[in-house]
């Protein structure tokens, strides 16, 4: 009867280990929702007629602005990878976002390793519930981790079928059953944040030769003092695809990283927490 409990457990488990599909669809969408947003930013407020001398008013997707005014405008002449790149950049800020409101759930209220010594401390009382009272004071994944195995060790408690072995199995395969509940939760989305931090580089660049391309071909069309002033412009536009690129790039590199390190914290307080259990377990009721 034992094994087929277990078993069910473990279909109920693996049932609730499922991602939300909607949760997923949202993730999916939201970089070709951010890249659309960029281009509207891109077409019509930085490229709007009133910011250039010489607007092209029948220029349908991409206009042939210009004379810009002023220098945000000029951001407009850097071509058709700046919306892409802008939408990277606002791709970044919503996982960002989205990212910090987890991780602050995630870490939940006080300090891990106080709340963990407080846990410790009702456990060699023997305070089971007071224990419990404590995780769900804490409110993170690590108080969640931990409640599920103090469940799983008051209920091994009276338990006279199992060894003491035995029951600190049970206790261990609770805990790592509501860590990978958790983990997934705490690393998703990150993908984005590391593959931007690479792409968006690569992209500034594309848009720098892009604009290269057009500046020397422009030079080669003219001549003289107009030919210099036409490259240099050119050099100058161009070179807000780098900036771009370059910017996006290192606010993914740090955002990521700093996640990464509060994911880690996290994670070594599971574990810690893991620990403390089948410890406590093994002293106190052998």
């Amino acid at each position: 009867m034992a094994d087929v409990k277990v078993v069910t457990n473990q279909a109920k488990d693996a049932k609730s280990l499922q991602p939300k599909k909607g949760t997923n669809l949202v993730s999916s969408l939201a970089p070709f929702v951010c890249i659309f947003l960029g281009y509207v930013i891109w077409r019509f407020i930085i490229g709007n007629p009133s910011n250039f001398t010489k607007p092209d008013l029948n220029g349908g997707f991409w206009p042939s602005h210009e004379g810009p005014i002023g220098g945000f405008s000029k951001m407009y002449l850097g071509g058709i990878i700046v919306p892409i790149l802008i939408g990277c950049f606002l791709t970044v800020l919503t996982f960002v976002i989205e990212r910090l409101l987890t991780v602050i759930k995630a870490a939940g209220t006080g300090n891990i390793s106080e709340f963990i010594r407080k846990v410790q401390f009702h456990l060699a009382n023997k305070e089971i519930d007071k224990a419990i009272a404590e995780c769900d004071k804490q409110k993170g994944s690590v108080g969640n981790v931990m409640k599920s195995g103090l469940q799983k060790y008051k209920e091994m408690i009276p338990n006279t079928e199992l060894t003491t072995e035995q029951k600190i199995l049970n206790i261990q395969k609770e805990v790592e059953e509501a860590t990978t509940l958790e983990l997934p939760m705490l690393e998703k989305n990150l993908v984005f944040l590391s593959t931007i931090a690479s792409v968006a580089t690569l992209l500034g660049l594309l848009g720098t030769v892009l604009g290269m391309i057009r500046s020397f071909s422009a030079l080669g069309d003219s001549g003289g003092g107009e030919a210099a002033q036409k490259l240099s412009q050119g050099i100058s536009e161009a070179l807000y695809n780098t900036a771009l690129g370059i910017g996006t790039s290192a606010i993914s590199i740090i955002m990521y990283n700093i996640f990464t390190t509060r994911i880690d914290s996290i994670t070594y307080g599971i574990d810690e927490s893991g620990f403390t259990l089948t410890q406590s377990f093994a002293s106190s009721y052998k």
